[in-house]
Parts: C-alpha cells; sequence; structure tokens
C-alpha cells in the first residue's frame, strides 16, 4: 500500500469502527457509505475502490469491506 492508500484505508476503518456500533448492520453499510459519499473528495473516494479492486481491499476491516462492495455505485456518486 502506499502512504496515501494506507491513511485512507485507517480513516475508513475508523468510519467503519464508529458506525459498527449500529444495532442494525445494514444500516451501518449504509452510514459508512453515506460519509464517505459526503466528507471524501472524489479523489478520495475513487482511490479506496481502486484499492479495494486491486489488493483486494487489503487492511480494511469487514464492515468497510461490505460497505464498499454494498453501495459501492452510491460512494461515487458526488455527496
Amino acid at each position: 500500500m502506499t502512504a496515501n492508500v494506507n491513511h485512507l484505508v485507517t480513516m475508513a476503518n475508523q468510519i467503519g469502527d464508529f458506525f459498527g456500533t449500529f444495532q442494525d448492520r445494514g444500516q451501518a453499510l449504509e452510514e459508512i457509505a453515506r460519509h464517505l459519499r459526503r466528507a471524501w473528495e472524489p479523489r478520495m473516494r475513487t482511490a479506496l475502490l481502486a484499492h479495494l479492486d486491486g489488493q483486494a481491499g487489503a487492511g480494511l476491516s469487514d464492515i468497510v469491506l461490505d460497505s464498499l462492495r454494498t453501495h459501492r455505485g452510491g460512494i461515487l456518486q458526488a455527496g
């Protein structure tokens, strides 16, 4: 992982840790995707999804991986 992608993975996992406390996992996955879409600039989102594709999301937590896979299209949309 490059330093930039490593930082994105760390931040995404922190987001996943926060929303992972939700009782409803489906809602947690949606909220992770919503946060990425609204708070991250397009280049960051694109780089994270490229990491998912190229490195199978190495280092990403299970909840973040699930959110990225489930809500990929929505993550790429403008916030």
